[in-house]
């Protein structure tokens, strides 16, 4: 395979498909919020996210790799993609606090609830005793409560926490997608040499 000298810029097109990710993101959160609510704190909803996730991601991932050129090393490769990956998680970050706030106030009062009932049935569904269960639950409940109506402060410790479990699912698919020139020195290699 020829390779090609680029001139895209990979910040931004990282920039832009983190952008795309995140408000594909924000697409799925609203129409099932508005649709069933009851599902966001399914374990169906959770794994239906993390599978368009990891689809988008993969799919970013190939389209700034082959923006690239169609060969990036590891270097080259893990700050387009951590920056995608960030661009994503930091706009639906923000979007759920904004709307939590501002939009639909009822939200984390919600979310609260469900997730609590379904952290407790499924504690009781493991045979936890009522005392046990009772202490797992105030511990649960001030994650839950830190989760969707953080403080100002409970916020940037979080997004600072999600940023390194990113940084490290960026690491993942960079070791997954770079792809080192075979012919580094950009000289075609003649395949049907004339004879002398």
């Amino acid at each position: 395979m020829e390779t090609t000298a680029t001139t895209v810029n990979l910040k931004t097109e990282a920039l832009k498909n983190g952008a795309i990710w995140g408000i594909v993101n924000i697409v799925i959160f609203l129409v099932t919020w508005y649709v069933m609510p009851s599902l966001m704190s399914s374990y169906w909803y959770a794994g239906f996210s993390a599978i368009v996730g990891i689809a988008l991601a993969v799919f970013f991932c190939m389209d700034l790799r082959k923006k690239a050129g169609g060969y990036w090393s590891f270097a080259e490769a893990l700050w387009p993609i951590f920056a995608m990956f960030l661009t994503s998680m930091a706009i639906v970050f923000l979007f759920t606090i904004l709307f939590g706030k501002f939009i639909d106030t009822t939200y984390p009062t919600t979310m609260i609830e469900m997730s609590i009932a379904k952290t407790e049935e499924t504690y009781k569904s493991m045979g936890m005793d009522e005392e046990t269960t009772q202490k797992a639950m105030e511990s649960v409940t001030e994650s839950f409560e830190k989760q969707f109506s953080p403080t100002f402060s409970q916020a940037i410790v979080g997004f600072g926490i999600a940023a390194v479990m990113y940084f490290i699912g960026a690491l993942i698919f960079t070791l997954i997608f770079k792809r080192n020139n075979p012919n580094p020195w950009g000289h075609p290699v003649d395949e049907n040499p004339q004879p002398l």
